[in-house]
């Protein structure tokens, strides 16, 4: 998992109101954001020798813990036909919100490899939603690169230029490689089709308020690194192996089709 250096003055929860009126409903609790990961993470103890039973009933186990809280995490899911930075059926049984930073190199190792795997399992046959937020807390190469992201999903076009921020990502946060200018050139091969709309929206007023949305979601809810995910309201610390995402997916579904 990676932690900031150091956050801007802005993105502090003194600084910026909340961003959503369910953020009042769960307040200062969410704070437990951690505990409850630290429950749901036990997952994390399965091995490549376990099986996929063992693992399925570690990850059953987890989903007793704190169902209030979890609940209220699962409702910051939007499902919101007309998001550009969401993929996979509205109404599907299993909602991930990624949490995640262009400039981490574990958001990174998880976008280019674990990632696919669950897109290619789920998200065609209906069974996911990813939802995207921008936790932009590296600098500000990192709100620039959350602001392109956005910039380019008003164009239909934000997953290729995810796809583009993250291949780009450097090894050292801040040292000049996101640029307006890098950025205009990796949105011309993610597709973007107007360029000069895409630099007017990558400064706009617009562009910094959604990246703010988004942060003040993360820091209402205790995340402090990245990348951090919630998965039907359960939270997962860190770029964890395919296998364990797997199997909060599963007992997602399980929890859903028991529901019915």
């Amino acid at each position: 998992m990676s932690k900031p250096s150091q956050r801007r003055a802005r993105n502090t929860p003194a600084a910026r109101p909340s961003a959503r009126p369910v953020m009042a409903k769960i307040g200062a609790g969410l704070a437990v954001f951690a505990a409850v990961a630290l429950l749901v993470i036990a997952i994390s103890q399965i091995t490549h020798e376990q099986t996929e039973e063992s693992a399925r009933a570690d990850a059953a186990a987890t989903s007793t813990a704190d169902d209030e809280i979890i609940r209220q995490l699962a409702a910051l899911a939007r499902r919101d036909a007309d998001d550009p930075m969401a993929r996979g059926a509205v109404d599907a049984p299993v909602v991930m919100i990624e949490y995640s930073d262009f400039q981490c190199p574990y958001c990174k190792q998880f976008a280019q490899r674990t990632e696919p795997e669950l897109v290619r399992r789920y998200l065609d046959s209906g069974q996911l939603r990813i939802e995207w937020r921008s936790m932009a807390f590296f600098g500000a190469e990192s709100e620039l690169a959350a602001r392109a992201a956005w910039a380019a999903g008003q164009q239909g076009r934000f997953w290729e230029m995810h796809d583009q921020l993250f291949e780009h990502s450097p090894e050292k946060k801040n040292t000049g490689v996101f640029t307006d200018d890098a950025v205009a050139e990796w949105a011309l091969r993610a597709g973007v089709a107007d360029i000069a709309k895409f630099r007017a929206d990558l400064n706009s007023d617009a562009a910094r308020e959604a990246v703010d949305t988004d942060m003040n979601e993360a820091i209402g809810i205790g995340v402090g690194s990245t990348p951090a995910f919630l998965i039907n309201g359960r939270p997962i610390l860190g770029a964890r192996p395919v296998e364990q995402m797997i199997a909060v997916i599963e007992a997602g579904l399980r929890d859903r089709a028991g529901d019915k």
